[in-house]
């Protein structure tokens, strides 16, 4: 079945940088879309970035600008770079990924901005 396997979450003072990854696996046919929810306590979660099979790619507003998605089709990766942060960008990140019409998430990686 489908995995995804994330890494790279941590605690980083306000303005520092962190690098996201994750790795898909059990794939039999096209990976689609990918990209990263994140979910703060109390708050609603939502969709951070996403990035489509052939490179498009889409940003919520409070972190265009600062976070940079990518992804490697060879891999199966995809890594979402997180400069200028903020302690409001503490949360839960989940990566997700859409396979035949149905999507897979991680089991999470937190991240923490704290001074």
């Amino acid at each position: 079945q489908v995995q995804l396997v994330e890494s790279g979450g941590g605690l980083v003072q306000p303005g520092g940088s962190l690098r996201l990854s994750c790795a898909a696996s059990g794939i039999s046919s096209s990976l689609g879309t990918m990209g990263w929810y994140r979910q703060a306590p109390g708050k609603q979660g939502e969709l951070v970035a996403q990035i489509s099979s052939s490179g498009t790619t889409y940003y919520v507003g409070s972190v265009k600008g600062r976070f940079t998605l990518s992804r490697d089709n060879a891999k199966n990766t995809v890594s979402l770079q997180m400069n200028s942060l903020k302690p409001e960008d503490t949360a839960v990140y989940y990566c997700t990924a859409s396979v035949t019409g149905a999507t897979f998430w991680g089991q999470g990686t937190q991240v923490t901005v704290s001074s």
